[in-house]
C-alpha cells in the first residue's frame, strides 16, 4: 500500500453534497455519460461507480485522470458523493522537476571536473602576456612591434563550460505545471460533477 502522505501527489479526493431529493439511481444516471468516452471503461456496483481510462482522447474532459471511484454515502448533513481519482500526469509533473534538478547538479559537477588545474591556467596566461619577438628586418624597416595577444573574454571561456540553466528552466516549468494542475484539476472535476448532477 502506498503511504497516504505520499499518494496525495497524484490522487485527488473530494466530496459533493447531493440534493436531499436525489436518489442514488438518479445521481449515477446523470454521472454515467461522463464515462462514455473513447478509451474509458466503467462499472457500477450499487452506489459505487469505478472507471478506468486508457489512451483517452484529449477532448475528454477527464482525460488527465487514469481511473477512480465514485461512491454515494449517507452523511449527517445528507447524501454525499465522494470521489477518489488518480492521475499519472500529475505524478509525472511532480517528478520531472526532481529529474531536471539532478541533471543540473550533474552539469555543475561535470563543469568543475572539466576545469584545467590552476597551475596550467597560470602558465597559459603567462605565455599570452609575453610580447612576441620582432624580427630584425622588421625593426630595420621601422615596422611597429607586434601587439600582445588579447586575453579571451571570461564570457567565452564560460560559454565552453556546460551550464545548468536549461535544466533549471525545465524544472521550474514542470513545478509550475504541477502546482497549477493539482489545484485547478481538483476544482474543475468538482465543477464538472456538480454541473452533471444539476443538468
Amino acid at each position: 500500500m502506498t503511504p497516504r502522505f505520499l499518494d496525495w501527489i497524484w490522487h485527488i479526493r473530494g466530496s459533493l453534497t447531493l440534493a436531499s431529493g436525489q436518489s442514488a439511481d438518479e445521481v449515477m444516471t446523470r454521472l454515467v455519460p461522463l464515462f462514455r468516452q473513447t478509451g474509458t471503461s466503467h462499472e457500477r456496483t450499487g452506489d459505487t461507480l469505478t472507471f478506468r481510462k486508457k489512451d483517452q482522447a484529449a477532448q475528454d474532459k477527464m482525460s488527465i485522470f487514469d481511473g477512480g471511484v465514485l461512491r454515494i454515502e449517507r452523511g449527517p448533513a445528507g447524501p454525499l458523493l465522494r470521489y477518489h481519482l488518480t492521475s499519472r500526469a500529475l505524478l509525472f509533473c511532480f517528478l520531472a522537476p526532481l529529474l531536471f534538478l539532478s541533471f543540473a547538479g550533474l552539469t555543475i559537477v561535470a563543469g568543475k571536473l572539466a576545469k584545467p588545474p590552476a597551475q596550467e591556467a597560470t602558465k597559459k596566461d603567462d605565455r599570452k602576456d609575453k610580447a612576441l619577438p620582432q624580427h630584425w628586418i622588421d625593426k630595420a624597416l621601422g615596422a611597429p612591434a607586434p601587439e600582445k595577444p588579447k586575453k579571451d573574454d571570461k564570457s567565452k571561456e564560460d560559454g565552453k563550460k556546460p551550464k545548468p540553466t536549461a535544466a533549471y528552466v525545465f524544472a521550474g516549468l514542470f513545478a509550475a505545471l504541477y502546482v497549477v494542475g493539482r489545484i485547478l484539476e481538483g476544482r474543475l472535476v468538482k465543477s464538472l460533477f456538480r454541473k452533471s448532477l444539476l443538468g
